[in-house]
């Protein structure tokens, strides 16, 4: 099995955009409603790129089966040492170790860039997650009631962090 964690490319955007509606349409892992064109999704990649903001693949045998990134946490000055990430795994490739692989080389990243603290929302219905992301270091820090609404049901979001100092 050869795997490989890289730099995202225009080209890995089919799979990238394949993974993230197929949460958006099944999920509370992503709160949209509608799935993405690809249009949206090239125009997400060129905005991460021009700020220098990566998103990272795993591929296993040149399949692209997860992608991570992050970006700003809040628009003002003050938060600029933090960032908000984002992970998403094929639902077929959970459990097996990529996830962990792909946030490993994420926070490595958001240290080599200077970030002071990682944060990520997590859907309260998803305590794998909330265990994954414990796992690695992350804390909890705070559950918003009722936040979102998605398939008729109010949603709760969990907020975790991790120092990166």
């Amino acid at each position: 099995m050869d795997i490989i964690i890289r730099l995202a490319t225009e080209k890995d955007l089919n799979a990238i955009l394949e993974i993230n509606n197929y949460e958006i349409l099944h999920s509370t892992i992503n709160y949209d409603y509608s799935p993405k064109t690809i249009a949206f999704q090239k125009n997400w990649f060129r905005e991460k790129t021009e700020k220098g903001l990566p998103v990272i693949v795993l591929s296993v045998d040149k399949q692209v089966l997860g992608f991570a990134t992050y970006g700003t946490f809040r628009p003002k000055p003050a938060y600029q040492y933090t960032i908000e990430h984002s992970i998403y795994l094929h639902q077929h490739a959970r459990g097996k170790g990529f996830g962990k692989q792909l946030m490993i080389e994420l926070i490595r990243l958001a240290k080599k860039n200077g970030y002071h603290l990682m944060v990520g929302g997590i859907d309260s219905n998803n305590l794998d997650s909330l265990e994954f992301h414990k796992r690695l270091g992350f804390q909890e820090i705070g559950r918003f009631k009722e936040v979102g609404r998605k398939f008729d049901k109010w949603l709760d979001l969990i907020f975790v962090q991790l120092s990166l100092d």
